[in-house]
């Protein structure tokens, strides 16, 4: 059996997967109590940048501080799902499982959750709607200075009706490595040059919203390949409260607020 360590990142107490893989990680530890977990504060962390970078100092927490040959991250309220057909509509149930995860990576370095489909938007016009732009436009500067070979998959991607989001995935530790090394070394150049501080909180997240964004410029970019599977929802979403908001924002040009 492989070592593999999937990172459940969590703010809150929360009922998590029962397979001894996942790991459960409190983020934003320097201004939250003990939830019993690992924390992000621990070892070398930017566990500070929390709040602007949202699931990404876990993500970096495991690039400097985790042993194991796959390393994966999903989320408290979102998990990676199982591709053979259960009869339970217990989301627990439902998570892909350590014995699942090790035959699929006989096949691939690399599980990603199904793409999520925007249908009438791409990815750049969704992101331009509901969110301010001039960070992700910046971002592609960034790109430009830093990696401009990666310009042509940037462009291509934000054209797209669907991609890899919520930054979850699964990665043979090298290749994670990579991804970490050129991805952070992005955002840190973003951060030198964006002052974040004109946005209220929600907004200022666009760190770990961009980054979202990048996971797929950086795969189509190396020719990686992948297998997707299905991801979970632990908690009901209100779809009435998410596709007004989604429409007054396309129509009205009415920012989200809130995460959904």
């Amino acid at each position: 059996m492989k070592n593999i360590k999937m990172l459940v990142v969590t703010h809150k107490k929360y009922q998590m997967p029962s397979d001894t893989c996942y790991l459960p990680i409190q983020v934003g530890t320097h201004e939250k109590i003990d939830l019993g977990f690992i924390k992000d504060n621990t070892g070398e962390n930017i566990a500070c940048k929390n709040p602007k970078y949202c699931e990404l100092t876990a993500i970096y927490w495991a690039w400097k501080n985790l042993d194991a040959d796959y390393i994966g991250v999903t989320h408290y309220r979102r998990q990676l799902g199982t591709k053979n057909k259960i009869k339970s509509k217990n989301p627990y149930d439902q998570i892909i499982e350590s014995s699942e995860i090790d035959q699929l990576l006989n096949k691939t370095d690399i599980i990603l959750p199904k793409k999520r489909k925007y249908y009438i938007e791409t990815l750049y016009s969704h992101y331009r709607n509901t969110l301010y732009v001039e960070p992700l436009d910046k971002a592609r500067d960034v790109i430009q200075q830093l990696y401009p070979e990666y310009i042509p998959f940037f462009d291509k991607i934000k054209k797209r009706r669907s991609g890899h989001m919520f930054n979850m995935f699964i990665m043979q530790k090298a290749k994670f490595d990579e991804y970490c090394e050129w991805l952070f070394k992005i955002l840190q150049e973003l951060e030198n040059q964006v002052d974040d501080s004109i946005y209220d909180s929600f907004h200022a997240r666009f760190y770990g919203r961009i980054s979202e964004l990048l996971l797929d410029v950086w795969l189509e970019k190396n020719g990686y390949s992948y297998i997707e599977v299905p991801y979970v929802n632990m908690e009901k979403n209100n779809l009435v409260k998410k596709g007004t908001s989604f429409l007054l924002a396309k129509f009205t040009k009415k920012k989200y607020g809130k995460s959904f």
